[in-house]
């Protein structure tokens, strides 16, 4: 029984080496079978065929829907044209009408024009009247004004004459004792710095020359060393802009108080007289190099005055 059971053992076949090959046969198909779905899917996006075509009729339709609305624009616009037709042929209409109208021979329309040819003359014939009325006038006022300048040629001064100087003096309760006075004359455009009673130099306002000026610095740095000092500002007609710098820079560059800085209106256009100052004028011998200006001739007219207060 033994050998017999031997000799079956060997004569059996194994089955292993076919059940290998129908798996490895059956994983091929399965990754055949996924690859190929795997590529439809990714073809589709994952849809069912049924959505795919709701798909393709969405994006027609999106596509109809544009060329609508391109569509529906053009048509706007040519309404607008339209629209922009029918306004000029109603003006032009309108201007048809009144041409004709002014073109009519009807009895009313030529009675209207006539009454208002009436009117046109009557105001006409006003504006005619008020034309003369300024006539006369203008008439009255030339002589008025011959008679003015006639005067006025008698009041002026001869060119050959100087004009009378202007004295300037001081006024109110005095200046204090010891107390030295400077004067500088402002007018329109220049700055005439005295640094005595005779002895002047004139300078522009301009602010590039105020600021560098070697002479004028050199006064007001004299002037301000000087104890119980005050510059008085001599101030013509025009003369505001050419103070408002010479005395600004004074203040703000060499630091002189508002005490130390006084404002005389100088009346007439006459040269300036300090001769009443003498006791309180001081004096500074001008830079050498200086241009100094020329005295003039004095005038025999009276003069002027301008008192200097406190």
């Amino acid at each position: 029984m033994a050998k017999r059971r031997s000799k079956s053992s060997g004569d059996e076949v194994s089955l292993f080496p076919f059940l290998s090959i129908l798996a490895c046969l059956i994983g091929a198909l399965i990754m055949i079978i996924v690859v190929l779905a795997v590529s439809q899917s990714q073809e589709t996006g994952g849809r069912t065929p049924e959505e795919m075509k709701l798909a393709q009729d969405y994006q027609k339709m999106l596509e109809q829907q544009k060329e609508q609305q391109e569509l529906t624009k053009d048509v706007d616009q040519k309404v607008e044209q339209l629209e922009k037709l029918k306004a000029e042929l109603a003006q032009k209409s309108e201007r048809v009408a009144r041409l004709r109208k002014l073109l009519t021979t009807d009895a009313s329309i030529k009675e209207m024009n006539q009454q208002i040819s009436q009117e046109l003359l009557k105001e006409l014939d006003n504006l005619l009247l008020e034309i003369d009325g300024f006539k006369k006038q203008e008439v009255e006022i030339k002589k008025e004004l011959e008679l003015l300048m006639a005067e006025l040629n008698k009041r002026q001064i001869p060119k050959d004459k100087p004009i009378p100087p202007v004295v300037v003096q001081p006024g109110g309760s005095g200046l204090a004792a010891g107390s030295k006075v400077f004067f500088v004359e402002v007018s329109g455009g220049r700055i005439t710095v005295y640094w005595d009673a005779e002895k002047k130099t004139v300078l522009s306002a301009a602010d590039e020359v105020v600021v560098a000026d070697v002479a004028f610095n050199e006064y007001l740095k004299q002037v301000k060393a000087m104890p119980k000092s005050k510059i008085i500002f001599l101030l013509r007609d025009d003369g505001m802009n050419a103070f408002n710098k010479a005395a600004g820079w004074a203040m703000s560059t060499y630091q002189f108080s508002a005490d130390q800085i006084g404002r005389l209106p100088l009346p007439g256009r006459g040269e300036v007289d300090l001769k009443m100052f003498n006791e309180f004028l001081g004096t500074i011998p001008p830079p050498e190099g200086v241009k100094l200006v020329e005295p003039k001739p004095p005038a025999a007219a009276p003069a002027p005055t301008a008192s200097v207060t406190n």
